[in-house]
């Protein structure tokens, strides 16, 4: 009993230590825009400004965490923003081996309405182009105060949970 008990000890800390030693791309956020006001008033600043706060963000925040070791997306960026992330073939997979990360994480801010949106982040391994892990918050309101708190808390409570650096 022992014996496999330190084997599991051991195990878990190989493994544990891999998944910490993996490389990401963190790509910036889109918007998914099916509400009455998207269709009528178009695009607004700053909903796309707050889609850029939120890669920041979780860059950031992720760095600060230790969790992965992230890759800067400057070579590819002009290639992922001309691709729609989320039905690209898993492109953003291809774009993250480009760069020489493990993994890719991409992410959507759904809007129904300017009081329910959600934010979705999905993480890809990037050899095999498969789904790793995918997460979702509901979020009330339109506001920078709101998405921010709710990057806030996927970052605090799935992508980094020991997070101190994930604390708003």
């Amino acid at each position: 009993m022992k014996i496999m008990r330190t084997t599991f000890a051991v195990a878990f800390t190989l493994w544990t230590a891999a998944a910490l030693a993996s490389s990401m791309a963190v790509f910036d956020f889109e918007l998914i825009d099916t509400s009455l006001d998207g269709q009528f008033n178009g695009a607004q600043k700053a909903e796309h400004d707050r889609l850029m706060n939120l890669g920041n963000t979780l860059r950031e925040k992720l760095a600060a965490a230790h969790r992965y070791d992230l890759v800067d997306i400057a070579p590819v960026a002009a290639k992922a923003q001309a691709a729609n992330l989320q039905n690209c073939g898993k492109c953003d997979a291809a774009l993250a081996r480009e760069l020489g990360a493990d993994l890719a994480l991409t992410g959507t801010v759904q809007k129904v309405s300017n009081l329910i949106l959600n934010i979705n982040v999905y993480i890809r391994d990037a050899k095999t182009g498969e789904m790793v892990d995918a997460m979702s918050v509901d979020i009330r309101g339109n506001t920078d105060e709101s998405w921010s708190h709710g990057i806030n808390w996927l970052i605090r409570n799935k992508l980094a949970p020991t997070a101190e650096a994930a604390k708003p």
